[in-house]
């Protein structure tokens, strides 16, 4: 590897270390699993860099590689699930009912309004993948519907379909969740 190519690679890490982060903590609510995302997203930029072809900015690339990471370790994860829910479902030890409930532990989160918080994000959890991303690159990531759309390579027309979707959805699922 180059000098060039290293000092690159420092420069995007140290920009977009937190951001990355942050979001891949607002996908999976686990921040020991944010920080393997985090790691595991900048070996792909370490190893993608050298074939990075500039059609769009590092930062959209950067939010591109964190949604994909973040999301195919969810799926991953729900099919670990799946197939060990049966033989999992009890210590093997003292036949008690296991229950591996995710901590929230979100920056910028108040402690007393923790649980308010983890309720929405349980719920945002619940919306399809392309309607989940576009809301938290929305409200969470504070990104204009013209950068959703490069990040999610949509239409803006489309990126506004679905965070209205989104919004519709999450209401209908914080209502139901209430009552």
């Amino acid at each position: 590897m180059t000098k060039n190519v290293r000092d690159t690679f420092d420069d995007i890490y140290h920009a977009h270390k937190v951001l990355v982060y942050n979001l891949a903590l607002s996908y999976l609510l686990v921040a020991e699993d944010a920080q393997e995302i985090t790691q595991d997203v900048f070996v792909s930029v370490y190893q993608g860099l050298k074939s990075f072809k500039e059609q769009s900015s590092i930062t959209t690339w950067v939010y591109r590689i964190t949604i994909n990471k973040s999301l195919d370790f969810l799926k991953a994860k729900q099919r670990k699930k799946r197939f060990g829910f049966f033989t999992s479902l009890f210590h093997p030890e003292t036949n008690e009912l296991k229950y591996d409930k995710p901590t929230f532990d979100h920056p910028g989160v108040q402690l007393e309004n923790r649980e308010a918080v983890e309720r929405i994000f349980k719920c945002i959890h619940q919306l399809p993948d392309n309607q989940k991303t576009a809301l938290l690159l929305s409200k969470i990531e504070d990104k204009t519907q013209a950068e959703i759309a490069e990040i999610m390579n949509l239409s803006a027309k489309a990126v506004e379909s679905l965070i209205q979707r989104a919004k519709q959805n999450l209401s209908a699922k914080l209502s139901k969740s209430e009552g």
